[in-house]
């Protein structure tokens, strides 16, 4: 089967719910559909913090999706981006789809003149080969880590004398 990419806006939010509703289920995501809702409407929104693909087959059925959230770096020399969500619906799987997919969007993103793509992978995943089949490779001593900052408005712990100005 042939897949293709497509960049996707506001327009696409509903048919991108119920696939990243999926993904989130696989894994373990707990958000309901009006937060995701909301997170893809911000997605879409200007100035744009990232893309997203709709991945499909050629007759246009919806097999998957890419999110990439934009960044940008010092080390790698400018803009880049980070693979947020990678999701290919079951019955699309070990077809193509996901690399034809990543291959696309990589390519899409160096056009752009992005320098670098990023992703997280959770230990055992069975991608990992895919991943490092495609360039990706394992950052030796760094681990990416996440500070979710609706908890640091709740309160702070080791906050020290600096403090943001405006």
């Amino acid at each position: 089967m042939s897949y293709r990419i497509a960049r996707a806006g506001a327009d696409r939010i509903e048919e991108a719910l119920p696939l990243v509703a999926a993904f989130h289920a696989e894994e373990g995501v707990e958000a309901d559909d009006a937060h995701r809702r909301r997170a893809l409407a911000a997605l879409f929104a200007e100035p744009c913090p990232g893309a997203f693909w709709m991945i499909e087959t050629e007759g246009g059925e919806a097999a998957g999706y890419i999110c990439v959230a934009f960044g940008w770096s010092i080390e790698f020399g400018g803009r880049d981006g980070f693979v947020d969500e990678f999701y290919v619906a079951p019955a699309h799987r070990g077809r193509g789809a996901g690399r034809a997919a990543l291959r696309a969007v990589a390519d899409a993103l160096a056009a752009e003149g992005l320098a670098a793509l990023h992703l997280e992978v959770e230990d055992g995943n069975q991608a990992m080969p895919f991943y490092e089949s495609e360039g990706f490779a394992w950052r030796p001593h760094y681990h990416l880590m996440s500070a979710p900052l609706g908890a640091r408005l709740r309160g702070r712990r080791g906050a020290g004398p600096i403090t943001p100005s405006s």
